[in-house]
């Protein structure tokens, strides 16, 4: 553990041992469940707000067309299932029974009215780019929607993971939402805490709790406190690692873990004529002790990542090739390269690149730790911090030579399209290193438009065994939800996702 580790979770650890002393009762009513947040939301109307918190409310106000399951599956939600004509039409199969919180039932012009926001010009959304191939959306009958599409798309069902809002609701839903989920709105105050109280008329039953108040903490230390306190009775995966390795210790707490799917990694600018060089990005991963940042910095809180699909997907790949921790052969391949080692054991370089990374505290931890690394085999390294927007600019106009970010929430396959496909290299998508392998597009391309499992779930994995091999991104790890609650809270459990949807199931012991 570095000097600076030492000294913050001493003081730490000092901060929740005086806390402890300090113990308050709840302010709010013990029968609700009280979760610490660190921001307020930005919108409520879900067509709109892209920010977590946001993110979360609508979990538990609104519900989804479409749900995703345990495999990254797209399953049925406030829809049931739909059927596929032909390769650009869907046609969907609502629920029966749903009602909206204002007592108007649930149906097809809702959903009608939810998707064509987002195809509408004059509707403003960040959301919109996903949709740019939806041609229009149409209700057949109150239970059944056909969605059509411009071109084929397999992807296009976890698109329709989307919160249903009311037919006709307008800028009032950013304030006062009104949805079908388990949870209805009471009050909200902002920079405060947000007030929703259980719907009793819920088409899955009533949650086992009265309510919830999502409380905005936006200290990570004064989460921690406010748990050791009994202020806050629940927080999920707002608590830095440290934290929770000190909060672990506390047999008046409780913690909950589920593999997650947040993804970190180092990317490569492979225009850069060093980086060019598959030896050399391989050196690199071979010099990066991943366990080790998974075990000291992580606290056990990842896992090492294979790649940007995570390994509870459907479309997981795991027959690919892998960096261990091999220094040698790090050195070995940076000989073959051309970039011997000049004075033998001496401090000389074998050559110089420089790692973009914000200012997070983690983060320039883990960036220490992989300078630390790459020294070990020759390799200097310059760490550059930024504020996260001025380091995101940076990485989008593909000023660097490596950066490290996380990719949050990869929940589809077609991120592998978005990210590693020769045609979405920015400001059309995420190819921000400009990787071309036409093989890897061949297969891209045969998986973006099969509407069959099978089909996709072959040419993502042989797309994935070739991005592995010439390793436009060095994978870092998987992210491990992590929930901290007090004693007396029972039915938790985290999904991939940690979706707040689940805290309906959550309840204190009596």
């Amino acid at each position: 553990m570095t000097r600076a580790r030492v000294g913050r979770a001493l003081t730490l650890a000092a901060a929740l041992a005086a806390a402890a002393a300090c113990a308050g009762a709840p302010a709010t009513d013990p029968a609700y469940i009280t979760v610490a947040v660190p921001s307020s939301p930005n919108s409520f109307d879900p067509r709109v707000g892209t920010d977590e918190v946001s993110q979360r409310v609508y979990q538990l106000v609104y519900d989804n067309l479409f749900n995703l399951d345990d495999r990254l599956r797209v399953s049925p939600g406030l829809a049931t299932g739909w059927e596929t004509p032909d390769d650009r039409t869907y046609v969907v199969h609502l629920r029966d029974g749903v009602t909206f919180h204002d007592g108007q039932a649930f149906d097809a012009d809702d959903v009608v009215y939810t998707f064509g926001s987002l195809i509408d010009p004059e509707f403003l959304s960040a959301r919109k780019g996903a949709y740019r191939m939806l041609e229009r959306v149409e209700a057949l009958d109150a239970r059944t929607v056909r969605f059509t599409l411009s071109e084929p798309f397999g992807s296009f069902p976890i698109n329709l993971v989307l919160p249903i809002v009311p037919d006709g609701a307008g800028a009032g839903l950013r304030d006062t939402p009104v949805g079908t989920g388990p949870y209805r709105f009471v009050r909200y105050a902002v920079d405060d805490r947000l007030e929703l109280a259980r719907f009793d008329g819920y088409w899955q039953g009533a949650a086992r709790n009265a309510g919830l108040v999502l409380k905005v903490v936006p200290d990570d230390i004064m989460r921690g406190l406010e748990l050791r306190k009994g202020t806050v009775d629940l927080v999920i995966n707002d608590l830095a690692p440290d934290i929770v390795f000190q909060l672990e210790e506390d047999d008046a707490l409780q913690v909950v873990h589920s593999p997650g799917t947040d993804y970190a990694y180092v990317g490569f600018n492979l225009r850069d004529p060093l980086l060019a060089d598959v030896r050399v990005r391989q050196a690199i991963g071979y010099a990066i002790d991943r366990d080790a940042i998974v075990a000291h910095l992580r606290r056990g809180l990842a896992r090492p990542a294979a790649g940007i699909l995570p390994d509870i997907s459907w479309a997981f790949e795991p027959a690919v090739f892998q960096f261990t921790y091999d220094p040698a052969r790090a050195r070995q391949l940076l000989d073959e390269a051309g970039y011997p080692d000049p004075d033998g054991d001496g401090p000389a370089p074998r050559l110089h690149l420089t790692l973009k990374v914000s200012t997070n505290e983690f983060i320039r931890l883990q960036a220490a730790v992989i300078q630390q690394d790459l020294r070990a085999v020759g390799i200097e390294l310059d760490v550059r911090s930024y504020e996260f927007a001025t380091l995101y600019a940076d990485v989008l106009r593909g000023q660097f030579q490596l950066f490290t970010l996380q990719w949050v929430g990869v929940s589809d396959p077609d991120m592998l399209r978005r990210v590693f496909h020769s045609s979405q290299m920015p400001p059309t998508g995420f190819n921000r290193g400009h990787y071309r392998n036409p093989e890897v597009d061949q297969l891209i391309d045969r998986a973006t438009v099969a509407t069959d499992d099978a089909t996709r779930r072959e040419a993502y994995g042989a797309a994935q065994r070739l991005i592995a091999e010439e390793a436009p991104y060095i994978s870092l790890w998987y992210k491990t939800n992590v929930a901290v609650a007090q004693p007396g809270i029972e039915g938790l459990r985290l999904s991939p996702s940690a979706d707040f949807s689940a805290l309906r199931h959550v309840s204190r012991a009596r």
